[in-house]
């Protein structure tokens, strides 16, 4: 499972537990948080507008479709059809917590939500015993909510499984780190593990626009304009729960003016964060792309990091800026540098591995090797002119000596009679014809004198008057 990948849905994005009243009857410890959340209760006005904002029921929840669809394990659980304890695995701000209250509440079950962070083996023994309890004397069951719970040793991951086994909880676990280095293998197989997704730009402007409207949210009074919505969206990354404290932190500022109208202006002066003018989709996108590679082949190494930073701070896909990178290494700079396309790729398999925002020391690393490069750009007028000859009908019959001779009848056809090895002489290079005869003389690949080519530029002119007999 790849990493950086989660949940959406407005109340999907708290970490934070349900602010449900606690059952009179038994007092939970300080570490969890405990509510009977047969019913969903409204939240006070007093709460952060992300909480307000929760999903109440499987229709307010946003995106997410490859969990939610028909059938699927996630919306099956939250519809209260075959409980199973699941792993939530995504980054975090993804409603982790929600999800597992909906299920709570589909289910009728009492919900419990601790930290690993706070909590130890003790306290999650301390709720076992009470749900059995509970389920024993009360026919009560309970869903187990565990944030973190990739934060938990081995004996407190352990000390999980026989009441995971028996039913004992329904566990709903989060982490934010892939389970299967992080979760011992015995709840993960007592378990569901399903890879949530990060909310796209259309999910995160349907919750704005939800929580400006909506009675639980701002109640429409006041409006966005389109660029302060674009500056939500871009700034969200994602993450439903960082959109909705920005526009809160908007809306207070824009309230303390009495302004019926939140800008552009409003909302940089709350984030302190400036708008980056950029369109993922248009001119900006091209020209900016254009001028970060155009500065790498120019070899302007701060010009080529102000164009990469300014497109990650703009929430351009990193995986889009890893691409170009390694394109890049073989187009501008290739045998000048070979290591040139070894660092591009790792770099684009770090994007990968780790994400966003460490992912930008990566994609800066390639940058600065690549830009600091010799250039050249031999190896693409190579293969170019190769394909322009190909293309126009110079693609002869491959000379007899090279043709496959590992088959019934090979041998009657002439293939690979008379073919000589390289290895058989010193120098490991031999006179033997490779190409198809049309093509006998042609030259694609033209070194040049700089950096690591510099060599290939005296040696391959050598390789070829030995090949072609011409020594």
């Amino acid at each position: 499972m790849a990493q950086d990948e989660l949940f959406p849905g407005d109340a999907l994005f708290s970490a934070e537990p349900a602010s449900h009243p606690a059952n009179a009857d038994i007092a939970p410890p300080p570490e969890r948080t405990e509510s009977n959340a047969a019913e969903p209760q409204a939240d006070p006005a007093s709460s952060p507008l992300a909480v307000r904002m929760r999903p109440r029921s499987l229709g307010e929840v946003v995106g997410q479709q490859h969990l939610l669809r028909e059938g699927a394990p996630l919306r099956r659980l939250v519809e209260g059809a075959a409980p199973a304890s699941v792993l939530l695995y995504g980054p975090p701000g993804t409603g982790k917590t929600t999800l597992a209250n909906l299920v709570s509440i589909a289910t009728g079950r009492r919900f419990v939500a601790m930290s690993a962070l706070s909590a130890g083996v003790k306290e999650v023994r301390g709720v076992i015993e009470e749900a059995r309890r509970r389920r024993q004397y009360n026919a009560e069951n309970t869903v187990l909510f565990i944030d973190e719970v990739h934060r938990f040793s081995k004996t407190q991951q352990d000390a999980l499984l026989g009441a995971v086994e028996d039913r004992t909880v329904l566990l709903v676990a989060a982490t934010t780190e892939n389970p299967s280095f992080s979760v011992v293998s015995p709840l993960l197989s007592r378990s569901l593990v399903l890879q949530l997704r990060p909310l796209t730009d259309a999910d995160i402007r349907e919750l704005i626009e939800r929580a400006l409207a909506d009675e639980r949210g701002l109640g429409g009074e006041l409006t966005l304009t389109e660029d302060a919505r674009a500056h939500l969206v871009r700034l969200a990354g994602g993450d439903a729960r960082r959109a909705l404290t920005a526009l809160e932190a908007a809306a207070d500022a824009a309230s303390a003016t009495e302004a019926k109208t939140i800008d552009l202006a409003i909302v940089e002066s709350t984030v302190d964060k400036a708008a980056v003018r950029y369109d993922r989709d248009g001119d900006q996108h091209y020209d900016v792309i254009s001028a970060f590679i155009k500065s790498i082949r120019g070899s302007d190494v701060d010009a080529a990091l102000h164009y990469l930073a300014r497109m990650i701070e703009a929430g351009e896909d990193p995986r889009f800026l890893a691409r170009r990178l390694v394109v890049h290494a073989s187009e501008d700079i290739g045998m000048a540098d070979p290591t040139a396309l070894q660092s591009a790729v790792a770099a684009a398999h770090a994007v990968q591995f780790i994400g966003m925002p460490e992912g930008r020391l990566a994609l800066a690393q390639a940058t600065v090797h690549l830009a600091t490069a010799p250039k050249s750009n031999s190896v693409i007028k190579g293969i170019d002119a190769a394909l322009a000859d190909v293309r126009a009908g110079l693609a002869g019959t491959v000379p007899p000596h090279l043709r496959d001779g590992h088959y019934a009848g090979a041998k009657k056809l002439g293939n690979a009679q008379g073919y000589r090895y390289p290895h058989n002489v010193p120098e490991g290079v031999l006179a033997q014809q490779y190409p198809p005869d049309e093509l006998v003389g042609r030259d694609y690949y033209e070194p040049t004198e700089r950096g690591a080519e510099r060599t290939l530029a005296d040696r391959v002119p050598k390789l070829r008057r030995t090949i072609r007999g011409d020594r």
